[in-house]
């Protein structure tokens, strides 16, 4: 086997690609990077949210339930379909301490064959989608659905490139400019009436977005696949992460599918749209702080201590400002479903509420999926996948006799049932405790509880005299306020949470 070239004797093309795959660089300042990277995510979710929750509020007026719930059905579909598009593969090339040119090509023409069969399988499938719910319209649907996965394997190592060298501010400008050509594209078609294939237009136009920004963003060009390119080892991580995502993403449609063939398009169209109504908010805050946190913990894996610290402030800032906003939900679940979606969705706050449980420690939960990934033990993941995922569809047959309502409460109870074996697993064998995790959250938990019983009491005296808007908005000051108060004042955790503003500041 011939020698590599010294350095000196690298073509300077040589060079240029290798800095897509160096990251000694970043270890120098990855607090800096962090913190900067944290502050423009959160600024370009908030766009997002902007965009999202703008799109929501108009196309709930122009479109009906029904649309919702067919479009539900495919997507339950094709969502569980599109869990093989990535392989894991994007995972592993930001979580991999060394890599090189030969196997992020590799990887991307493994991508690509992939899609391309997931597109073509989906197509078949097409018709058997249609018989299934017993609903003609969902064979093309599917069929036109099936067209972003093609658009989909085209991006994924470009934008795991600008993951691994924490390049958020090209990925919040591609993740912006695609959502908003998208938002709209549906809401052109909406309005001219083409109901339901706003929505399913709506996400072939956001996938083609990415592509075409991820593409120009990051210089990198894949070469001809090669022999002996050693991605072995990451195909296996990519197929352990893949493994849990396929469990948890069944788990998490199932009751999708049997919602929508037990009883119908209507149930599913309330159900799916209140389950998307409570967690589009806790998105526009887990995905920014994820985004940064895998990247920022997969560089410190060497260093246990450093890990750990980094770990339970960021588990820290999660719960800080999620609890609030969950307990918030559900303590106003029939104003928000009134204010952003109509009165006639006000059936939909009930399924909003019972979710509402589930999802205050669902951003907890979702933080041990940090720990598999950037320690490099997605079989361990791939193995709590499989347990938690039967407690949670074992809860959805418990329910479905009793409708959407019925499978929202027995959810919400599995949820609650697994957060303690979830987290202690996940920290197994590393130097963070589920005592370190507690301490992390419970003054938040405490205040959230507190000033959300305090709301309630206050939407009650004011429910009879004052319109739905009025009262959306005493209680979110109330909420906020009471929250604030005692999380800074009483609990003295004002600095804590106040450095973490100031460094954004700092580093904008």
């Amino acid at each position: 086997m011939p020698e590599p070239l010294p350095e000196s004797l690298k073509t300077s093309s040589e060079s240029d690609r290798d800095r897509h795959f160096r990251t000694d660089h970043l270890n120098a300042d990855l607090k800096k990077r962090s913190v900067r990277g944290g502050a423009v995510t959160l600024v370009a979710q908030a766009c997002k949210f902007t965009l999202q929750i703008g799109s929501t509020v108009i196309l709930a007026r122009l479109l009906a339930p029904q649309d919702y719930g067919l479009v539900g059905m495919v997507t339950a579909v094709t969502g569980f379909v599109a869990l093989f598009k990535d392989m894991g593969l994007s995972m592993a090339t930001i979580q991999k301490a060394e890599i090189n040119h030969r196997q992020i090509s590799n990887l991307f023409w493994v991508n690509i064959a992939v899609s391309l069969l997931l597109t073509l399988v989906t197509c078949a499938l097409a018709p058997a989608v249609a018989v299934f719910y017993n609903e003609p319209r969902l064979t093309l649907i599917t069929i036109v659905s099936a067209i972003g996965f093609l658009f989909g394997g085209l991006t994924v190592q470009h934008q795991a490139l600008l993951n691994r060298q924490m390049r958020f501010t090209a990925l919040a400008a591609i993740d912006i400019v695609a959502m908003a050509f998208g938002v709209v594209s549906a809401l052109v078609l909406a309005w001219y009436g083409a109901g339901y294939w706003a929505l399913v237009v709506m996400q072939i136009a956001i996938a083609i977005g990415q592509m075409g920004g991820a593409w120009l963003l990051c210089s990198w060009r894949p070469s001809l696949p090669q022999r002996h390119a050693n991605i072995r080892e990451l195909l296996t991580f990519g197929s352990h992460l893949t493994g849990f995502n396929v469990i948890n993403y069944f788990a998490r449609n199932l009751d999708n599918i049997l919602i929508g063939r037990s009883w119908g398009a209507g149930q599913l169209g309330l159900y799916s749209k209140a389950y998307g109504l409570l967690l589009l908010p806790l998105q526009q805050i887990n995905a920014p702080i994820t985004a940064v946190a895998i990247p920022s913990l997969s560089r410190l894996q060497a260093d246990p201590q450093q890990f750990r610290n980094y770990y339970l402030k960021a588990v820290s800032l999660v719960t800080f400002l999620t609890l609030p906003l969950v307990i918030l939900s559900i303590a106003i679940s029939e104003e928000v479903v009134t204010l952003i979606l109509g009165s006639q969705w006000r059936e939909a706050s009930f399924l909003f509420r019972f979710l509402g449980v589930a999802a205050i420690f669902q951003p907890l939960c979702n933080t041990a999926g940090w720990l598999y990934i950037a320690t490099g033990k997605t079989d361990r993941m791939l193995k709590w996948g499989v347990f938690a995922s039967s407690l949670t569809v074992v809860s959805f047959f418990i329910g479905l006799p009793y409708g959407a309502r019925g499978v929202a409460l027995c959810y919400a109870v599995a949820m609650l049932l697994q957060v303690y074996p979830c987290m202690y697993y996940a920290t197994r064998g590393l130097e963070i405790t589920t005592s370190d995790l507690f301490s992390a959250i419970a003054q938040s938990l405490v205040a959230a509880i507190i000033a959300g019983i305090a709301t309630i009491g206050v939407k009650f005296v004011l429910d009879p005299i004052l319109p739905v808007w009025e009262i959306a908005i005493a209680c979110t000051l109330v909420m906020t306020i009471l929250y604030v108060a005692i999380v800074f004042y009483l609990f003295g955790k004002k600095s804590f949470y106040l450095s973490f503003l100031q460094e954004f500041k700092q580093r904008r």
